[in-house]
């Protein structure tokens, strides 16, 4: 009987360790507070507009005393940056690196929560043969300030990579740094082993979906239902890109001895309008990446070679920046207007429960083709629906990935409640992803029409007239 006791008292504490968790899940969604435009709304406004989100964390690429200023005592975690321009002087004049450091992090801190200081951006890849060796030394020297302040623990020194510092990537177990970049590279990771401090690198699936513009692309780049692409090295089947390229810069850390090192995705997100020749910006594509992707970190799956955790990941971006140079696109990232309202609702408001994302991507062609692909909602050949049946459920032996992605999904539409399978919620225990995602699954078969093609799930979900609930859940359904 105290065994019995003590195994209840055990499962109540993990719930509630569980909610606690959930509660502050949000600290690893945050966003690129960007300035090129000439619309922007006042810095005050845009504080109360952060604060009315569950964004928990703002990258500027400056370091703008306005807005440090303006996130004071908020509990906004701050990333400020030093500009490429910064790097000779930085890198040539300790005296200059301590300016620096009392200037933007000491004349704040700590009412101003600032976390990292980037030291450039996309330096390495840049081909700037002036520039690439003086990164390091001027990371060192502000770092070397930090320390003086004694902030070296509380305040980390990074810079920004575009994905092109790897020389391999497909398949994710593949991935290599090129050895362009070796000894420069080996240096900074070794820098960031000793400081304890990310490498920050910025995925963007929407460009993979440019270079291979076929509908199963854009699902598996959207986190929407897709075959997967299984890994040929370490047989691991990916049902996303965004894990994918995670993945690979993962399998590059270790392939060169430096595991141990955070990975932090600064930048990632999706235009939502560009030009005409752009393939892939649109409305429903933009909403539908960010969405699942939020709601994706929100699972805490991880990636499948980081599970159970959600690397800190910064969205691009809270507005457009309108005099940005570039395609139309590059103008067209961001999830807020100038007068504050969503450019469209990815659920990041704290009065939103789940995200929404559309069912059907929607992605422009190019103006050459007369076509918009598109990914099927609808298989080619349904799922017959079994006479009486009246439960959507996974089919026996799905693997966890396919699932975690059925669950990302479901839970990601809208009028989609997905609390019941939450820390605390009826449907919680047994906490496995199969039993949550069975839940889930069948939710939205039940609320988007309960017809053969909504209990699919890209071939692994059947329809069964078998009450799955249990206990106190309750799986909604009913003869048909």
């Amino acid at each position: 009987m105290a065994t019995q006791k003590l195994s209840s008292f055990f499962l109540i504490f993990l719930v509630l360790l569980q909610s606690l968790s959930s509660a502050e899940s949000q600290a690893f969604i945050g966003v690129n507070y960007g300035q090129l435009a000439d619309n922007l709304p006042p810095v005050t406004e845009t504080v109360k507009l952060i604060q009315s989100t569950r964004i928990e964390k703002v990258r500027l690429y400056g370091a703008d005393p306005a807005i440090i200023k303006a996130l004071a005592n908020t509990g906004i975690g701050i990333v400020i940056g030093a500009a490429n321009g910064d790097i000779p002087a930085l890198a040539s004049d300790p005296n200059y690196a301590g300016q620096w450091v009392n200037s933007n992090v000491l004349a704040y801190y700590p009412a101003s929560k600032i976390i990292v200081v980037t030291v450039g951006n996309e330096v390495v890849t840049s081909g700037d043969q002036n520039l690439i060796p003086q990164l390091l030394p001027a990371m060192q020297n502000v770092q070397n300030a930090l320390n003086a302040a004694s902030l070296g623990g509380k305040i980390k020194v990074s810079t920004v990579h575009a994905m092109s510092i790897l020389s391999q990537s497909d398949p994710p177990s593949s991935g290599l740094f090129s050895p362009v970049f070796g000894d420069t590279l080996k240096a900074l990771l070794q820098f960031h082993k000793e400081n304890g401090s990310p490498l920050m690198i910025n995925p963007y699936p929407f460009f993979a979906y440019q270079s291979d513009p076929r509908p199963e692309t854009l699902a598996f780049c959207l986190f929407q239902p897709n075959a997967g692409r299984v890994d040929s090295g370490s047989g691991i089947k990916y049902m996303n890109m965004f894990d994918a390229q995670v993945d690979a810069i993962h399998s590059a850390l270790n392939a060169w001895g430096f595991k141990e090192v955070q990975i932090v995705v600064a930048e990632t997100g999706w235009p939502y309008k560009g030009d005409p020749n752009e393939v892939g910006p649109s409305v429903d594509n933009a909403k539908a990446y960010n969405g699942n992707l939020i709601n994706h970190l929100r699972s805490m799956v991880g990636t499948p070679l980081m599970p159970g955790i959600s690397v800190d990941t910064y969205i691009f971006a809270l507005y457009d920046e309108d005099l940005k140079p570039g395609p139309g696109s590059e103008r067209s990232f961001g999830l807020f207007k100038p007068d504050l309202s969503v450019t469209y609702d990815v659920g990041l408001s704290k009065n939103a429960q789940t995200p929404t994302a559309p069912v059907t991507p929607v992605s422009p062609a190019p103006a050459t083709t007369p076509t918009t692909p598109t990914t099927p909602v609808t298989p080619v050949t349904p799922t017959p629906k079994p006479t009486g049946a009246a439960w959507c459920m996974p089919k026996p032996g799905t693997p966890d990935a396919e699932l975690q992605a059925n669950l990302d999904y479901a839970c990601s539409q809208a009028g989609i409640d997905c609390t019941p399978i939450q820390a605390g919620g009826a449907c919680f225990e047994p906490n496995t992803v199969a039993s949550h995602a069975a839940y889930a699954m069948n939710l939205l078969y039940q609320t988007a029409g309960r017809n053969p093609w909504n209990c699919d799930f890209s071939q692994t979900a059947a329809l069964t007239s078998t009450n799955p609930s249990y206990g106190g859940c309750t799986y909604p359904g009913g003869s048909l």
